[in-house]
């Protein structure tokens, strides 16, 4: 029997991927089944970004790439986050990326080791904590309370940083809560982070175009003051129902890009041209589907939050971004696992225990509303439904 690294213990999953395969298990054997559980948008990727990848293969483009990305979509990506954020962007610090994963990965191989610690928020994207754990480095958790709109306490941050930290990882608007974090909150933490010279900071932004109620994006890109220890993670998968193209961008400290592109080299050597393309296709194009898509998550998230709060043993606070929910469940009686999977089986509908998010996720449910409104209240009926007659 072979003998793997020690290493490969360290490393967690995606729970949504597991629900994901048992939801279309259930479906193959006729059950009818709603997904309100994997986090993609359900459009379709809009056709001039679907036309301009089909050109550029008809154009000749079937050979490697730079590792950093194409040129012209650096530049571009460039002038975008320029343009969204106010904030001068070096192309060269631009790292195009197969999927934003990637630049988790990166940052952490490159900050993490044994001895070090990295701080992450809890709930949070589960990639976190099992990157962390992989590097060597010691997961330290934000915790992202109810309370407080599952956005971070800038002074219970700081408060836990060490001489042994080396990464901070922040994530506005957040999966799998839904929060947004105010200026404020940024405003206080980047001030006290200058008593820290040596924490470099991850910003994942994934669902910087996902914002509600006239709320505005806070991008760290807008702090000059972060800009030589500040990893910005981005992308297409959520803004343009990308998903499946695989495509990401990050920003990365000048005296880091070097590293960040040997590891590039080293692991997936450049990003296929037509969907490079296809990126810059996006950020150059009509924007009419971005908003179109928000406007359509705007309402569900109404619908949603509003249903929700109707079935008893829940209460759900309301999202201020991205395209999540995350009920309180307490009130049921039931743990997040176990009210996940009799949400499945037995009323056909499939969302995410908010465990698979970290341990201070218990006694919430993360529901994806990047489905339709229909869909959206047929599953919540069904779920009261369910509980009711538990009573």
């Amino acid at each position: 029997m072979a003998v793997l690294a020690d290493r490969m213990n360290e490393l967690g999953t995606e729970t949504a991927f597991e629900v994901l395969a048992r939801a279309n298990a259930l479906a193959a054997s006729g059950r009818d089944i709603i997904n309100l559980g994997i986090g993609q948008p359900d459009f379709k990727t809009p056709e001039h970004i679907v036309e301009a990848a089909i050109k550029a293969l008809r154009d000749g483009h079937h050979g490697y790439t730079p590792a950093q990305g194409i040129p012209e979509l650096r530049e571009a990506v460039a002038a975008d986050l320029e343009a969204r954020h106010g904030a001068a962007v070096d192309p060269g610090n631009v790292l195009i990326v197969p999927g934003g994963k990637v630049t988790m990965f990166f940052a952490m191989l490159i900050y993490g080791q044994p001895g070090t610690e990295i701080m992450y928020p809890n709930p949070g994207f589960p990639i976190y904590e099992s990157a962390i754990r992989f590097s060597g480095a010691t997961p330290v958790p934000i915790a992202l309370r109810e309370e407080n709109g599952f956005a971070f306490s800038a002074a219970e941050v700081l408060a836990q940083i060490t001489d042994r930290t080396r990464l901070l990882i922040l994530n506005s608007p957040a999966n799998p809560t839904g929060g947004a974090v105010d200026k404020a909150e940024f405003d206080a933490l980047v001030a006290g982070l200058a008593a820290w010279p040596k924490v470099t900071v991850l910003s994942d932004e994934i669902y910087s175009q996902m914002l509600y109620d006239g709320r505005s994006h806070v991008s760290l890109l807008q702090y000059p003051e972060l800009k030589d220890r500040l990893i910005v993670l981005d992308g297409w998968s959520k803004t343009y129902a990308m998903t499946g193209w695989r495509l990401g961008l990050s920003v990365w400290p000048k005296d880091v890009i070097a590293d960040a592109e040997k590891l590039a080299v080293n692991c997936h050597s450049c990003v296929n041209a037509p969907t490079q393309f296809a990126g810059l296709a996006a950020l150059q194009g009509p924007q009419d589907a971005v908003h179109d898509m928000l406007a359509a998550f705007d309402q569900r998230r109404r619908v949603i939050v509003d249903a929700l709060n109707n079935i008893d043993g829940f209460s759900c606070v309301e999202p201020g971004g991205a395209f999540y929910a995350f009920p309180n469940i307490t009130g049921t009686g039931m743990d997040a696992k176990t009210l996940q999977t009799r949400m499945l089986e037995e009323a056909g509908v499939a969302v995410i225990a908010g465990t698979s998010f970290g341990a201070m996720g218990e006694g919430y449910l993360r529901f994806s509303y990047a489905n339709s409104t229909e869909n959206i209240v047929t599953a919540i009926d069904r779920i009261a439904a369910m509980l009711a007659a538990d009573s």
